[in-house]
């Protein structure tokens, strides 16, 4: 895995398979291989790597891609693995907590030993979660539009962001036109898509059938309902005003264009967690049981969504939820959201309890989201006095533009499919719904003779312990070197 500094590669097939980072070339140099969203190399040549963080390895991708200072704030380093992901802070030395990986895996992952002893991370130029949406538009560089329109390519295929068909065709044929170019009427575009449909469309949009006659349908017969939906799609993409409609012409709009499209996901530029939520009691026998479940947290809220059926069971913004997480002893973490809603037409809260072991990264997550979002809304009114707009802000903010309604939509929540626990608040009544998104979950969560109290206070309530179980909520600092506290190690997805 050797290479020269500043050329960038595409790794084998091998080498994707079981990426590694660092290779030893000397006592004192090393090449350390950084990997793009379209899955191409940055070999790095570096000297004393133990002692490099993660903002010195930043700047050197940045030189070899010839990036301009924005993406300073467009991306970080990431170490990343079939097991868990982690976006690093500056401050990070990557050597470090690469040898720090199994410690990781055994403390925010429920990987068997095994798996630990033969995992490895790798070294990955993603975007920054906490880069905002309504920045993006702004940008006019086309590789750092290019490498945003892979990431995100690569999450609606491998369907991280859980898309409907429409959008599905919408995005893919915007896909067609960066690789075959302009839309061409007639067979050779039907079967250069047809062949490539994969790099289009989700997998579950490109079924085929098997045997003798699906061998037959593939010399011409009529497309299928996915494909037929994405030449429809491809047909309709407009170019660039004025521009040229060639091959090698400028491919910046249809980057921002497929951007602009995946803002309306309400998870895009998530970090991704997994863990599981009970599933509502069903049958005679009132047997419920488990479901797994991913939660994508951005810097707009919270996303439950289906690992199986790939739909969202909950979505709430911030100012609609308070959350905290209990780690008790000798019982499983817990990340609890709690909401405002209706049962039988009486105004409840509900509580939602969701089991990962990497609930305490989620709740950090969540605060450290929250307090980057007052900052900006004081920060806003000073940007606008400093100069007069550019063309981007003259467009709508992802905030302001209207968000997917369709009927039975995979972005719209499923509160039927998940089992919460409903109460209704007496004591020291707050008001439901005003105080959402400004703090934690109070102490109805610890047993009453609980000494942690979680930061912001407490609350009473007429709660059950049996419901919630007699649990403990403390916060635990992140032991590892170079890992302190709830923000500095602010992601991860376990399976």
């Amino acid at each position: 895995m050797d290479g020269t500094e500043g050329n960038v590669g595409q790794p084998g097939p091998a080498e994707r398979s079981h990426r590694s980072s660092v290779s030893s070339v000397g006592a004192r140099a090393a090449d350390v291989l950084v990997y793009l969203a379209d899955d191409t190399v940055v070999p790095l040549a570096v000297e004393n790597l133990p002692s490099l963080n993660a903002h010195e390895l930043h700047r050197a991708v940045r030189e070899v891609l010839q990036l301009p200072d924005i993406a300073l704030d467009v991306f970080a380093l990431w170490l990343v693995s079939p097991l868990l992901e982690v976006q690093l802070k500056p401050k990070h030395q990557p050597y470090k907590l690469g040898r720090q990986w199994p410690e990781l895996l055994l403390r925010f992952t429920d990987a068997p030993d095994d798996d630990v002893a033969m995992d490895e991370p790798s070294l990955q130029f993603r975007r920054n979660v906490f880069f905002p949406k309504r920045r993006e538009l702004q940008i006019h560089d086309e590789e750092v539009l290019r490498l945003l329109y892979e990431e995100a390519k690569g999450n609606v295929l491998a369907a991280r962001y859980p898309c409907d068909v429409e959008d599905c065709e919408a995005l893919g044929a915007l896909v067609c036109r960066v690789q075959l170019g302009p839309y061409q009427p007639g067979q050779p575009t039907a079967c250069a898509v047809r062949e490539k449909l994969d790099s289009f469309l989700p997998a579950h949009l490109c079924k085929r059938g098997h045997g003798l006659f699906a061998a037959l349908r593939g010399r011409g017969a009529k497309a299928g309902p996915g494909e037929q939906g994405l030449l429809n799609a491809y047909c309709k993409v407009k170019e660039a005003a004025g521009g040229d409609s060639g091959r090698g012409a400028s491919l910046s709009t249809h980057y921002r264009a497929y951007l602009l499209k995946s803002h309306e996901l309400p998870f895009y530029g998530c970090a991704f967690f997994h863990g599981e939520v009970d599933k509502p009691a069903q049958g005679f026998l009132h047997r419920g049981g488990r479901k797994p479940v991913v939660v994508a947290i951005s810097l707009e809220g919270v996303h439950v969504i289906d690992s199986r059926e790939k739909h969202v069971l909950l979505g709430l913004r911030f100012q609609e939820l308070s959350w905290d997480h209990t780690s008790p002893e000798e019982e499983e973490s817990v990340l609890w959201l709690e909401f405002d809603g209706d049962n039988e037409g009486t105004p409840v809260n509900r509580l939602l309890k969701i089991y990962s072991k990497q609930a305490e990264l989620m709740s950090g997550l969540i605060e450290y989201c929250i307090e980057l979002n007052q900052t900006s809304e004081l920060a806003t009114p000073q940007e606008t006095v400093s100069g007069p707009p550019s063309a981007a802000s003259s467009l709508p903010s992802p905030a302001q533009r209207p968000q997917l309604q369709r009927q039975g939509s995979v972005v719209c929540s499923r509160l039927q499919h998940l089992s919460t626990i409903d109460y209704v608040e007496e004591e020291n009544a707050w008001g439901r719904g005003k105080e959402r998104g400004r703090g934690r979950i109070r102490s109805r969560l610890q047993a009453p003779s609980c000494r942690h109290r979680t930061r912001r206070g407490a609350r009473t309530h007429k709660w059950s312990a049996d419901q919630a179980g007699e649990t403990e909520a403390h916060h635990v600092l992140l032991q590892p070197a170079a890992v302190r506290g709830p923000g500095e190690l602010h992601r991860g997805a376990a399976r």
